[in-house]
């Protein structure tokens, strides 16, 4: 069975979301404040989108959970408001802006100043909740060790787009504080590129030009003290590793369990009006790679 579209109402837009490059627009749906998220054109975004979904839901990671949708025949994705009434996000820019002289608040991508040391630093902070409806294992010590696993995701689909926009905290009409599920997962598994791309990368010989040597470029949009360049997916999720290990086996073990065949389902139930037989593929072999490298790990 493949995944529903939904189709959102021509007049459904109440307002433009701030955040963001793309058309969004929040509307009411059965009483619930849902977000439509609108796909570059001649994109994959949107089902990349809710494959990463998916793959959270496969692997226990607290994530928004997104459909398939299209609005006046545009492609996109739902994503029902995961901020319980009363309450707010709080996103990475402000939080490190609090605690960095001089923090790049608006620079939202090539931010020098976004490092995993810094970002765990946050997370791991003490009082800081779990994500809403989470049970942490007993391993776990805080919130931090919940984004290990986000970290963990973002080498596994390729998301090169964790910027300091895409994490935040959760602060609810009591001033609780937890940490947001993953969401925004649209950068992932190859989502720019065209099927002639997609066929040459399967099929070469060439080393530079395969697969993997693709798998291995993904960045993230985290830096080291001093670097020039933004770590690779699977560099931040090392550095995250190192400073909380038992998170890191923890999260491996549960990819350790999934099996490349139950990712290539995920990716059969796309539609074919969404998805290419060649972008289907693509996305499956890439998922193969970042399992074994991160298992390797």
């Amino acid at each position: 069975m493949t995944y529903p579209i939904i189709h959102v109402p021509d007049h459904a837009g109440e307002m433009l979301e701030a955040l963001g490059t793309k058309s969004k627009f929040w509307y009411s749906a059965d009483g619930k404040r849902v977000l439509y998220k609108e796909g570059r054109p001649e994109s994959s975004e949107h089902w990349a989108e809710k494959v990463g979904c998916e793959i959270c839901r496969l692997l226990g990671i607290p994530h928004a959970e997104y459909e398939l949708a299209t609005w006046k025949g545009r492609k996109g994705v739902v994503s029902e408001t995961f901020v319980p009434d009363g309450g707010r996000l709080v996103f990475g820019n402000e939080l490190l802006a609090k605690i960095v002289r001089g923090y790049q608040y608006a620079q939202r991508y090539r931010a020098r100043q976004h490092r995993i040391t810094r970002v765990m630093s946050v997370v791991r902070s003490r009082g800081l909740g779990y994500p809403m409806g989470f049970v942490p294992p007993t391993e776990f010590r805080s919130a931090g060790d919940v984004f290990v696993g986000y970290l963990m995701l973002d080498a596994l689909v390729a998301n090169q787009d964790r910027h300091h926009e895409n994490w935040a905290l959760i602060i609810d009409k009591n001033q609780q504080v937890t940490l947001s599920p993953t969401f925004d997962h649209a950068s992932s598994l190859g989502r720019n590129e065209r099927d002639e791309s997609r066929l040459r990368r399967l099929n070469t010989r060439d080393s530079g030009d395969s697969m993997e040597h693709y798998a291995s470029r993904a960045e993230s949009a985290f830096y080291t003290l001093g670097g020039v360049k933004p770590l690779k997916t699977l560099e931040a999720f090392k550095e995250a590793a190192r400073i909380s290990p038992p998170a890191a086996r923890y999260w491996i073990s549960w990819l350790d369990k999934v099996s490349v065949q139950e990712f290539e389902a995920i990716v059969k139930r796309i539609p074919e009006s969404e998805i290419s037989d060649a972008a289907r593929r693509f996305a499956v072999r890439l998922l193969e790679i970042n399992r074994a490298r991160l298992l390797a790990w």
